[in-house]
């Protein structure tokens, strides 16, 4: 649509606009499209999806044998227990819970745990705890996705004797080549999810092929590893106390082979759930080949002196590749861990992207990189995604140390996943004959893992908590200061105080603060206001302009759309304007708003505002504008609890942090005032005074 082209009925009276703005929400639900099935989308669903649940081969079998007592103890009951409890965690967690049931529990295409949570809020307010404690334990997740898989890809390379020559066993140059790969990583995020899954999709592919291939190649060594499809061997090594000696605790490690499966369910909007569907099964089975190599390669040589002297440095992902392959391995191992890396922070982007809807975030700056507004890119989270990967890098420098607070955080997710799940398919689904198995059964396996993985908490584990409980209380903060100024907040219809503004426009008493003054409002409505903003205009130091514009900026699903109404109230200087942008549009309201001047002035909704002077020699008819940003402040004897005046007041430090609304609408250049006004909220009963004769002299 052309930039400068307004609808027909850009003016239009209140009732037809509130017809509009109805069909608007009832059309909404229809204008998510879901991306469809193509081999050239099934191909960016590998770059971007499956990066993290692709590289687990890389150290889940290793943290296993390690945890067991090393090498030495792997025996063949040992190997295939093991091999059967990845098989069946993948099978159930990943394809069963996530695959069959998650991405069924799709809000308009968008999944992830906030958008499950989006479907079933109103089935119960205490449903947010859940929501927010998995969103926050699956950003902090997301931090030390990156630093782990990047690591554990560089540390290869030592498996290359001419290279191992050069680094040796310290582990500084493998720290700096690892910051510097995910410092690039993060730089090229702007590019956008489209473009990074077009580059890296060939790179998985081949990352997925290599798995496959060495994995069938090994698993000739020893065919008995084939016996880890019963899952009974699994249970029997689970609790055998002479064959796992890591017991229950060995559930911690096991579960790495599955922790991308949230990853996938976050970016099913980026690519779409029918690529999933078809690239899902490939991958599977490429991976449980590579889990089926190295296990015959582990009985193959559980003796071997050489390798047991290696002790936890020893890795059987790289050291059963032949010598001229392993640079081959190194190389693709390394690309793929930086894909793995990717899955986490677009999931991070669209947690993020709908915890604000829900109000669980602040409005930050959202650019969308491709026509496909699934596909978004968040500046803020992007840094601060990077600042995390590079700390935990530099605070436990090896591999060894990550994975030992690796996953943790994930189990709380797939958790909170696993309540919203069941609510889901009881009250929305209304389908409780299968909501109270999946819950009981995968409540079980997940609270295994998770109390598995508390060991970790010592070890590291206690990073990731840290990270997403700092999370959870920005969460925590946001929502309730929200909730608090709900509580206060009153909407007013603007015709009853029409006659006020005129009196104000035309009282030459008191100074003109602008032509314009133009207010920015978050409320789409056609014929009202916040009480804040007319209590800024008439009580809070009268404010007088020539004409009062009171805006809303609403962004739709189409990528360039270009449109506004207007509702003039029957007046020339009372306006209720909507600007309605695609999501890929500038919102420089300011620019925007001459055009919806110009137009009113075109239509003799408005008089011409002609300046006496001017160093033009044909002065513009349009006056000067002025913005004036609202800031609500808590009175200082607000009758608020302790707690809630800490809550509100921490809310509004965030988002001073955060930005406002002259970045995010371009106003930086424009004429400002930023006032603040109190929440109204009641106040505390004070004691009433009596007088007194005054003392005598």
């Amino acid at each position: 649509m052309n930039e400068e082209k307004t609808p027909d009925s850009a003016v239009a009276a209140p009732e037809q606009l509130a017809e509009q703005a109805a069909r608007e929400t009832a059309t909404a639900e229809k204008s998510h499209k879901a991306i469809p099935f193509s081999l050239g989308m099934v191909l960016v669903t590998m770059g971007v999806v499956y990066g993290d649940i692709g590289t687990s081969p890389m150290y889940t079998l290793r943290a296993i044998m390690h945890g067991n007592g090393g090498l030495p103890t792997m025996a063949p009951d040992v190997v295939i227990g093991a091999l059967s409890l990845i098989i069946w965690t993948m099978t159930l967690i990943t394809t069963v819970k996530y695959v069959l049931v998650a991405m069924k529990a799709d809000n308009h295409n968008e999944g992830g745990i906030f958008a499950l949570y989006s479907l079933v809020r109103r089935c119960g307010g205490w449903l947010i705890v859940p929501a927010m404690v998995g969103g926050a334990a699956l950003l902090a997740d997301g931090i030390l996705t990156p630093a782990v898989t990047v690591t554990t890809a560089i540390e290869g390379l030592r498996t290359i004797e001419l290279v191992h020559n050069i680094i040796g066993d310290g582990q500084g140059i493998v720290v700096f080549i690892t910051i510097c790969i995910i410092s690039a990583l993060f730089i090229v995020q702007r590019a956008g999810t489209s473009s990074i899954g077009k580059a890296f999709g060939p790179i998985m592919c081949l990352w997925f092929g290599f798995l496959g291939v060495v994995g069938a190649i090994y698993i000739g060594l020893d065919l008995n590893v084939l016996r880890a499809f019963n899952p009974i061997r699994g249970v029997t090594f689970l609790f055998s106390g002479h064959l796992n000696h890591a017991g229950i605790m060995v559930l911690g490690n096991v579960f790495l082979c599955t922790t991308g499966a949230e990853a996938l369910y976050s970016d099913m909007g980026h690519v779409g759930k029918a690529n999933v569907y078809a690239s899902w099964p490939v991958v599977k089975t490429c991976l449980i080949l590579n889990y089926l190599g190295q296990g015959a390669w582990i009985l193959a040589n559980s003796q071997n002196p050489e390798l047991i002297e290696m002790g936890p440095a020893m890795n059987p992902f790289f050291e059963m590749l032949p010598g001229n392959w392993r640079i081959f391995a190194v190389v693709l191992s390394t690309l793929a861990a930086i894909i793995a890396s990717q899955a986490l922070i677009t999931g991070s982007y669209s947690i993020v992207s709908e915890a604000i809807h829900l109000d669980l975030m602040p409005h930050l700056k959202i650019m969308y990189p491709s026509e496909n507004k699934g596909q978004i890119y968040i500046p803020m989270v992007n840094t601060i995604l990077w600042i995390g990967c590079l700390g935990v890098v530099l605070f436990f420098r090896s591999s060894e140390r990550m994975e030992a607070a690796y996953g943790l955080a994930i189990t709380v997710t797939m958790l909170m996943t696993t309540v919203l799940l069941t609510i889901y398919l009881w009250r929305i689904r209304h389908q409780p004959v299968l909501a109270v198995p999946f819950a009981l059964f995968f409540g079980a396996i997940e609270s295994f893992f998770f109390f598995s993985s508390l060991t970790k908490f010592t070890h590291g584990g206690y990073v990731t908590v840290l990270l997403a409980l700092a999370i959870f209380l920005v969460m925590y903060i946001w929502h309730r200061g929200t909730q608090i100024e709900m509580s206060q907040r009153v909407n007013l219809p603007v015709t009853q105080y029409i006659g006020q503004l005129s009196e104000l426009a035309d009282d030459d008493s008191l100074p003109l603060l602008a032509d314009n003054l133009v207010f920015l409002t978050n409320d789409p409505s056609v014929d009202t206001l916040d009480r804040d903003i007319l209590y800024s205009i008439l009580n809070k130091r009268p404010k007088r302009a020539r004409a009062y514009w009171f805006l809303n900026v609403a962004v739709t699903d189409e990528p360039y759309t270009h449109e506004f109404w207007v509702n003039d109230f029957d007046e020339d200087n009372v306006f209720k304007v909507q600007l309605r942008l695609g999501f890929r549009v500038n919102q420089r309201v300011n620019e925007y708003l001459y055009q919806v001047v110009d137009y009113l002035m075109q239509e003799g909704k408005l008089p011409e505002q002609l300046h006496k002077y001017s160093i033009y020699e044909n002065s513009d008819h349009v006056g000067d504008f002025r913005f004036c940003l609202i800031r609500k402040v808590p009175n200082a004897d607000a009758d608020l609890s302790g707690l809630d005046l800490t809550v509100i007041n921490a809310k509004y430090a965030i988002r001073r942090v955060c930005g406002s609304p002259a970045n995010w609408y371009g106003l930086q250049n424009a004429s400002l005032l930023f006032e603040d006004v109190p929440l109204f909220v009641g106040h505390k009963r004070q004691h009433k005074l009596s007088v007194v004769d005054k003392p005598s002299a």
